[in-house]
């Protein structure tokens, strides 16, 4: 189980999403055993190998000009939604109307 634990974090499984070993051995924490195979079956496309569950996202960094960042700032406000709408905010469920 050491060595599993070992190779896991030399393909890049962080430590976080690592298990202990009395967590297999004893079946204590079978969750964090499943988390450390899930993150190494992200891992696995990156070594040619078929993966399970989703794609491990890669880093997209974005640069922006002043004049995006300037041109950003003229925008209404209006534009993104208003949240001034109707709510639920005075409904009690299970309780009596008061008057």
């Amino acid at each position: 189980i050491n060595q599993f634990l070992e190779h896991a974090r030399d393909l890049g499984v962080p430590a976080q999403e690592t298990f202990q070993t009395v967590d297999l051995w004893e079946k204590q924490n079978l969750l964090s055993v499943c988390i450390c195979l899930q993150s190494l079956a992200r891992k696995a496309p990156k070594y040619g190998v078929q993966g399970m569950g989703p794609k491990e996202a890669e880093a997209n960094v974005r640069n922006f000009s002043e004049e995006q960042l300037k041109a950003g700032q003229n925008v209404i406000s209006l534009q993104y939604g208003s949240n001034k709408g109707a709510t639920q905010s005075g409904i009690n469920f299970g309780n009596t109307r008061h008057m």
